[in-house]
């Protein structure tokens, strides 16, 4: 099911896509403000948010509710993402609560997949 363009969540840059299908991607990334990424989301999104201060803090940063979510995801050719990009590492095994985290910088990354290349059944 390639091109539905469905929009996901995340609380990393990472980028899920999966290479037993695929044998190489094209990700285009861009920085954008928070009414850019309300409005990418606000036709619905998939939530891959997997921290619940991060949910709770993105659902006001956005205005919206950002459901927590640990299931897997991929993205396929003509999907998005938003993007919850932390501007510093935190330490091994820190958990930071939503007053933790509110207090560090951050930016709102879009991620387009733009290009799929199918894997041969051989790799």
């Amino acid at each position: 099911m390639i091109g539905l363009g469905r929009v996901y969540l995340l609380n990393s840059l990472i980028t899920p896509i999966d290479f037993d299908r695929f044998a190489n991607a094209k990700v285009i990334f861009r920085r954008v403000d928070v009414e850019t990424a309300r409005r990418i989301l606000s036709g619905g999104f998939i939530s891959a948010v997997g921290h619940e201060a991060t949910s709770r803090l993105l659902s006001k940063i956005l205005g919206m509710h950002v459901p927590l979510s640990r299931n897997p995801i991929f993205m396929e050719k003509g999907d998005k993402a938003v993007h919850f990009f932390l501007k510093q590492r935190l330490p091994e095994g820190a958990v930071l609560d939503e007053v933790e985290l509110a207090e560090l910088e951050y930016w709102l990354i879009l991620s387009e997949l733009e290009e799929v290349e199918q894997a041969s059944s051989g790799e």
